[in-house]
């Protein structure tokens, strides 16, 4: 048991708090407030056991971003006292990276492939590096609108990445004890109103062809012979993202249904997704087949290989004439079946195979709606061929 535990709580009040002199001052049963030189203040709860002396950071009053409350730091006490009773450890010797490191253990599993554990790794070890060092027990919101500064408007999509990891390091020392409140990495738990909506940076990451300057762009891939300009402008037709259509191979392709069936571990989603394929995507596979010599649709140079993302991009900068990314197509499509055809918001998101939360949303997903998302592809073949 702490010392100090089972005594008189509520010493302390919100007026009191202000004028008090540097110094620990109990407010029972193990919560303290720590007033420094230079009048910083945080709340800080100790107790003892085994003889060893435990304390941990709870936050501090009136300071950064997340000031916390005297009914805040009560309320973590709280929950640190019902643990203890439990009889529950409350190590605060783990850092950030410690933790970091037993995450990635347990994650280990669950990723789909070597590639997204590299990219998880690279993460938290490159853009959380400030956060590191830190006890986990003292990590707070302020620390990590820092640490998240630098990069929230030059790598958005990275940077919320970043974010994510970061929260799944902090639920999972919440969950040993390890810390205790709110997740200071949770994007409606404060961070929402201290830094820029993703969404509104996100097309900054990934340039986005016009999609009314797409058809004269689509005419001038056509006038090329090269491999990687039918990749891209069958990425184009399917709204596929780069890596599905560089390693599409023949057994994913359906002559007799016109379908491309893109297997759960090549998808973002790790789901089975059937592409309906219009005419001049058909077109496209065909003349493909008759040179193959290998599995892959799209070999490049190196018999085996797929064709190269630089090439690809490479080639769609040639035809667009400005710094337009493979990614940026699925945005050129996603605009224009919003603001040019009358196609419902529930196809145009299954075509792009996002997950969809919404349960409505995700039952419609469930049921496929192939035919709807074929009309859907063959209106956007027709408009990607437009240009006079």
């Amino acid at each position: 048991m702490a010392r100090g535990i089972g005594m008189a709580r509520n010493k302390l009040s919100e007026t009191r708090i202000r004028t008090l002199p540097v110094g620990i001052h109990s407010d029972g049963d193990g919560l303290y407030l720590r007033v420094r030189t230079g009048g910083s203040r945080q709340f800080v709860f100790i107790y003892k056991r085994a003889g060893e002396r435990t304390e941990i950071g709870l936050g501090g009053h009136g300071q950064g971003t997340a000031p916390v409350s005297l009914v805040l730091a009560r309320e973590k006490a709280d929950a640190i006292r019902e643990r203890l009773a439990r009889g529950d450890e409350l190590s605060t010797c783990k850092t950030f990276a410690d933790v970091m490191d037993d995450v990635l253990d347990v994650k280990q599993a669950s990723f789909r492939n070597e590639k997204h554990r590299a990219q998880w790794r690279m993460t938290l070890d490159v853009y959380a590096k400030p956060l590191h060092k830190k006890p986990i027990a003292d990590i707070t919101r302020d620390m990590i609108v820092e640490t998240l500064k630098p990069i929230w408007s030059k790598i958005p999509e990275t940077a919320d990445r970043t974010r994510q990891r970061i929260a799944a390091v902090m639920d999972h020392a919440k969950a040993r004890g390890l810390y205790v409140g709110d997740n200071p990495a949770d994007w409606r738990g404060g961070l929402k109103e201290l830094l820029p909506a993703r969404q509104k940076l996100t097309r900054g990451h990934h340039a986005a062809l016009d999609y009314k300057s797409l058809p004269a762009a689509i005419k001038r891939l056509r006038a090329s012979v090269g491999v990687s300009a039918r990749a891209v402008e069958f990425a184009c037709l399917t709204a596929g993202r780069s890596n599905e259509v560089r390693s599409a191979t023949w057994s994913e392709i359906s002559f007799d249904e016109n379908i491309w069936t893109v297997p759960p571990e090549r998808m973002k989603a790790g789901r089975e997704h059937r592409v309906p394929l219009c005419e001049r995507a058909v077109t496209i596979l065909r003349a493909q087949h008759q040179r193959a010599t290998g599995v892959l649709v799209f070999e490049g140079g190196v018999e085996g290989r797929p064709i190269s993302d630089t090439a690809m991009v490479k080639a769609l900068r040639l035809a667009s004439g400005d710094d337009s990314t493979l990614h940026g197509l699925r945005s050129s499509f996603r605009d224009w079946a919003g603001d040019m055809s009358s196609h419902s918001r529930e196809t145009i998101e299954t075509a792009l195979a996002h997950i969809l939360k919404d349960k409505t949303e995700a039952a419609y997903r469930r049921s496929d709606a192939l035919e709807k998302r074929r009309e859907l592809m063959d209106d956007w073949c027709k408009y990607c061929a437009s240009a006079k």
